[in-house]
């Protein structure tokens, strides 16, 4: 078995009480074999070990679900069982059973990395309780870990609606980074799709088997998200009653997203450096940092570096986690995708209202094509989504948008009814306004476009565009 395969590699069991296989290590035979012959009524496979080093040597030959361990032991204690099986087999759970110590050898048990634990004499039903509960618990990560990776497999660069240059420049840098194990910093107003590109990331990796989880770090209190994270462990502060494993470790081999990046408290960003620079991560309460092999792909709609002089973020962080930056453009500047977002939203929603829009008219078109949209395609997608609440279910029309929502003053006009003549005059108004904010500079309004100079020598030609 390699280390951290089986959670990892293997759809959830579907009955974990008849197949899961125990071992229980006791160096009390009448203790070890009574606890042996209730798992086995119930349907568990049970192996016996009467020593520490009997235990150990079970861990290296079998694949354990449960390890139910003495704490005092000859060969080798309950501790040194636990250590070696969260080495080998991270996805057993391990029960700590003593009758030499107070609570307080059960907690230090539970500090590192202990499942549960019980005091001798041992209650046979409560051990079955436990063991059961615990098993079941991991059998619903692993459902929801094995339905996040289906979800992931399914995912395609379809999921990714553009038509824009400057959005092909962006998947160009998503395409070269994503098979390396770079940290990755995606940038951009809110609302512009940083999620969509962080998914696109972890599709082009090696880790697209993986799980990828996103996490909002603005939208979790500051108190909760250090043990969303990085875990934490039974009693370590007041509700911890069980071990809880965090997102760095649920997203192991996989990728974690930290959106919103910024609002990160200056107090977590020293460990999230940490698990940056030696992968390892301190769960609330642990004894030892444990490893984790995840990668980080973080986004924000703050200048990071401002931030930094402002002293409201750590710059060796930046400096980790800026290593490779993709901007995500807001929809203003690349309009060339409105179309195309619209027939896809228009689409989305027909599925999830079960109506059958065509699209949208002309005259609602020139609408949406000439809008500041600040709040980016998250703003698109809400007023398309109202605008079919309203509407007749075939075509969309400018009476069913937003009260709020008109058309700006200078919005350029189409020569005719057709989609391509509407997309046309926008087009050609929108190369005209950035010449001029250029000072008719071709090749800064090239960059500003987000094409080629060659390219944009093309479309002066094309749509009949004049230097002044």
């Amino acid at each position: 078995m390699t280390n951290q395969s089986a959670a990892e590699s293997m759809p959830p069991p579907t009955q974990p009480q008849s197949k899961a296989r125990i071992l229980v290590a006791d160096d009390e035979q009448g203790v070890r074999e009574s606890l042996a012959e209730v798992f086995r009524e119930e349907g568990y496979e049970v192996l016996q070990a009467n020593d520490g080093a009997e235990a150990l040597a079970a861990l290296e030959k079998h694949d354990l679900d449960v390890v139910i361990s003495d704490l005092k032991m000859p060969g080798a204690d309950g501790l040194e069982v636990l250590q070696r099986a969260r080495e080998i087999a991270p996805q057993a759970l391990v029960l700590i059973m003593t009758a030499h110590a107070t609570v307080d050898s059960a907690v230090a048990a539970l500090r590192r990395g202990a499942h549960d634990y019980f005091l001798k004499p041992v209650i046979f039903d409560d051990a079955l309780h436990k063991v059961e509960a615990l098993l079941q618990h991991r059998e619903t990560a692993w459902e929801n870990q094995f339905l996040r990776r289906e979800a992931n497999r399914h995912w395609t660069f379809d999921n990714i609606v553009s038509r824009s240059s400057a959005m092909e420049a962006v998947m160009d840098r998503v395409r070269k980074v994503g098979p390396t194990p770079t940290t990755v910093l995606i940038t951009g107003d809110s609302g512009v799709g940083k999620e969509i590109i962080a998914r696109a990331v972890h599709h082009c990796s090696e880790r697209r088997d993986g799980v990828m989880l996103p996490v909002n770090c603005g939208a979790i209190p500051e108190a909760l998200l250090e043990s969303q994270l990085f875990g934490h462990v039974r009693g370590s502060f007041t509700g911890a009653v069980t071990n809880q494993e965090g997102l760095f470790h649920h997203a192991r081999n996989g990728t974690i997203f930290l959106d919103e990046i910024g609002e990160m408290p200056l107090g977590l960003q020293v460990k999230l450096l940490r698990a940056i620079e030696s992968k390892e991560i301190h769960p609330i309460g642990a004894a030892a940092p444990s490893m984790v092999d995840v990668r980080i792909v973080a986004a924000t709609n703050r200048d990071l570096a401002e931030e930094v002089k402002d002293g409201r973020f750590r710059e060796d962080l930046f400096y980790r986690l800026n290593v490779f930056q993709i901007n995500v453009p807001p929809l203003s500047d690349r309009r060339e995708d409105i179309p195309a977002l619209i027939d896809h939203f228009v689409h989305l929603h027909n599925v999830e209202m079960n109506q059958h829009y065509k699209g949208v008219d002309n005259a609602t078109l020139k609408i949406l094509m000439s809008m500041p949209w600040k709040g980016n395609v998250r703003q698109l997608d809400n007023v398309i989504e109202h605008a079919m609440i309203l509407g007749d279910g075939e075509w969309i029309h400018p009476a069913d948008l937003p009260g709020d929502l008109t058309a700006q003053p200078d919005a350029p006009a189409a020569t005719g009814d057709g989609l391509r003549d509407a997309i046309r005059s926008y087009e050609k108004a929108h190369i005209e306004n950035v010449l001029v904010r250029a000072g008719r500079d071709k090749k800064q309004a090239a960059k500003r476009l987000g094409i080629a100079l060659s390219s944009l020598y093309r479309k002066l030609e094309e749509l009949d565009i004049h230097e002044a």
